[in-house]
């Protein structure tokens, strides 16, 4: 837990060691080790809670030790709120949160059915719990009901509500984030060109707001990485 690594720094120190990269560490149903986040504001109780972290902030950086985040940017665990939300029948702010067929016959490809209110299959990312979230699609297909637009209302809520995330753990202290499959927000964008604007646009606004923080791409294609705006490229 949080208090843990408090307790260990001097270890760490001792190693020469000045960074630390933490695996996904907000609330969740850990189905996939955090990598199914049902809150991103939130601290997993088993690891602490964010008064914790302030005080392993705080602990560190005066042994100048860093401290970064893993950030699962693609999609949320079928727990969090907004997919609950989403899969109302009523219309609310989150129902272009995910992405949504129209009726619940509809079945393609890597679409997950349920016993939801709303009458659709939602698009996973990896798992059936692992819901993908709606950044948009690159020429979408008309045909396609569920292919929104990058520039369509539900993608530009969730680009903003991304950059809300990273403003708020960044505000607390910490010193940036590694992005899980960073290349993968964007639908349909085979040359990653719509993908790397998005995230060169949030470099843009993160280094203005954050100019001693660190964004690394987990991309495994430096090239494109680096194009997109991010200092490190997490090779696999």
């Amino acid at each position: 837990d949080l208090n843990g690594v408090a307790s260990k720094l001097d270890y760490l120190e001792w190693l020469g060691i000045n960074a630390i990269w933490m695996n996904p560490i907000f609330e969740s149903p850990f189905f996939d080790a955090g990598y199914d986040v049902s809150d991103f504001y939130k601290i997993a109780p088993r690891y602490g809670s964010n008064d914790d972290l302030k005080l392993l902030i705080d602990k560190a950086h005066k042994k100048n030790i860093k401290l970064v985040f893993d950030l699962v940017a693609g999609h949320t665990s079928d727990q969090h709120d907004w997919f609950k939300a989403s899969a109302q029948k009523k219309k609310n702010i989150y129902t272009d949160r995910y992405i949504w067929t129209n009726n619940g016959k509809q079945k393609p490809t890597n679409f997950v059915s349920g016993n939801f209110e709303r009458n659709g299959n939602y698009l996973k990312n990896f798992f059936d719990c692992q819901p993908a979230l709606n950044y948009g699609y690159v020429n979408p297909n008309p045909a396609n009901k569920w292919e929104q637009a990058i520039t369509a209302p539900g993608p530009v809520k969730m680009k903003t509500e991304l950059q809300n995330i990273i403003a708020f753990w960044m505000d607390k202290g910490i010193d940036g984030f590694r992005v899980d499959m960073a290349s993968s927000l964007i639908k349909n964008d085979k040359d990653f060109a719509a993908t790397m604007q998005l995230w060169a646009g949030l470099r843009t606004w993160f280094e203005r707001a954050y100019p001693q923080g660190v964004l690394i791409a987990e991309w495994s294609n430096p090239k494109l990485a680096i194009k997109a705006g991010f200092m490190i490229d997490f090779m696999m």
